[in-house]
């Protein structure tokens, strides 16, 4: 998205009134572990301004810096900590200053650095949180297909337009399904996992995924079918693959070296190339291999399924709460695919190729949940007891564990998620959950921001509220 803005600016289709735009990704300064100033930031990647950025600091003005994955940062920016404009160590008001990398972003964000410049900080809602107390004048949501938008990708994906058709009316019937597809990234993981179950004859058509816990199982599927001849123990390899990728969650790191490769003892292979790009790094004028994920998303799956392939999981309930207790949403994604894959119906596939799974993760999983959803129930009265509900919910929608659920909430009999913005996949999920529960008294989605897709999908059981505000 970022490359899009920048080439629109270029060709003069957008911002005209900018002469420079800076473009960072959080997840490259994470390498930078010393004091530095906002020139030599810029140098490193912009090496020919070396002799105008004394002229460029006189007219801030014409300057846009795009931040690019907030949410990818390892160190914390915290916007409601004034210390940052007293303590000298801090203070970032000249561009020649050294500085943290994060007191430069602290500054040019709050208009210490360069007042007058704009600044675009890009970021998953899961981070969102931390900018609340920053100087921000425009929020922006990033729609991304909108309406026939979604259709019109799926004909362009699929040479056959009756597959396209096919594969469209399928998601167009999922709610959850349909809804992340104004995702471009899910809707080319949509694509590549449902397009063999309607060129394939061999396909089932009731065994298409319905959540996205399903919808990802059959992505590494469909990888294992294509390499699985390739590698002798393919669940030995997805077991380290899924450790380094847990390890890459917990530290926010997504791009990964060849010494992270043999640390957990992972050869390049063409069957590890189905799961990991090879991109080319620049550092100091030498090119070196790096690897990544093709989508954050799918590391985040890969680190869920080791969870069930490992031979000693330990206690899996410890590890999940641990992770669950990290309030920067790093594991949010992560839990929701721990739970989906706890079901018979996200884990049968996988299991083809890579064993069963162990059943005692799979019981631990699910006392986990329990556990949690039963914790949360009485919790509604702050942001984060509603967002975490909210959560729980979301792992109890991709377990499609029907009984765990009305176990757990069937009998609730008040709801309140006010002031807190439900999208339209956290509609599909409520829309569920309602749905499994006996009546509920009182339904509060006061000011939660609901538009029309959203209130499409919850609307269907309002039915079961005697009273709604």
């Amino acid at each position: 998205m970022v490359q899009k803005i920048v080439y629109d600016w270029a060709t003069g289709k957008i911002y005209p009134n900018f002469q420079f735009f800076f473009s960072f990704k959080f997840r490259d300064l994470n390498s930078i572990n010393c004091r530095i100033n906002l020139r030599n930031l810029i140098l490193d990647q912009y090496p020919y301004f070396g002799n105008v950025l004394g002229e460029l600091w006189k007219n801030p003005v014409g300057l846009l810096f795009i931040f690019d994955g907030l949410d990818e940062f390892n160190d914390r920016i915290d916007f409601a900590d004034t210390r940052r404009d007293t303590e000298p160590q801090s203070m970032c008001t000249d561009p020649e200053w050294w500085c943290e990398v994060s007191d430069i972003v602290y500054s040019l964000i709050q208009h210490k650095l360069l007042p007058g410049c704009s600044v675009l900080v890009i970021s998953r809602p899961t981070a969102l949180h931390l900018l609340q107390k920053a100087e921000i004048s425009i929020w922006a949501e990033i729609l991304g297909f909108v309406g026939d938008e979604r259709k019109e990708y799926f004909n362009k994906f699929f040479e056959d337009r009756a597959v396209a058709e096919a594969v469209f009316k399928h998601v167009e019937e999922n709610e959850i399904l349909y809804t992340m597809c104004y995702n471009p990234s899910y809707c080319w993981i949509l694509g590549l996992s449902l397009g063999p179950f309607f060129t394939q004859r061999d396909r089932k058509q009731q065994q298409v995924p319905k959540t996205i816990t399903q919808l990802y199982s059959y992505y590494i599927y469909n990888i294992l079918k294509n390499h699985s001849r390739e590698i002798e123990n393919p669940r030995d390899v997805l077991l380290k693959l899924g450790e380094m990728a847990f390890t890459g969650v917990s530290e926010k790191k997504i791009v990964f070296r060849n010494e992270d490769l043999i640390k957990y003892n992972l050869q390049p292979s063409q069957f590890l190339s189905g799961f990991l790009m090879e991109l080319l790094e620049r550092d100091d004028s030498v090119q070196s291999v790096v690897y990544t994920f093709p989508h954050l998303t799918i590391q985040e799956f890969v680190a869920a399924l080791a969870q069930f392939l490992t031979p000693d999981p330990g206690d899996i309930g410890k590890l999940l709460s641990e992770a669950h207790s990290k309030g920067d949403g790093r594991f949010e994604i992560f839990l929701r695919f721990v739970a989906g894959l706890s079901s018979a119906q996200a884990a049968r596939p996988l299991e083809k190729f890579l064993g069963q799974f162990l059943h005692q993760t799979t019981c631990g999983v699910i006392d986990w949940v329990k556990e949690k959803v039963e914790g949360q129930i009485g919790n509604m009265k702050s942001e984060t007891g509603k967002r975490n509900l909210l959560n729980t919910f979301h792992y109890l929608y991709e377990s499609q564990n029907k009984t765990l659920t009305q176990a757990t909430v069937g009998s609730v009999k008040t709801l309140t998620f006010s002031e807190l913005r439900l999208t339209p996949i956290d509609c599909v999920v409520l829309s569920q959950t309602i749905g499994l529960c006996d009546t509920i008294q009182h339904l509060d989605l006061e000011r939660c921001l609901i538009q029309s897709e959203g209130l499409k999908r919850v609307g269907p059981v309002l039915h079961k509220c005697q009273a709604l505000r």
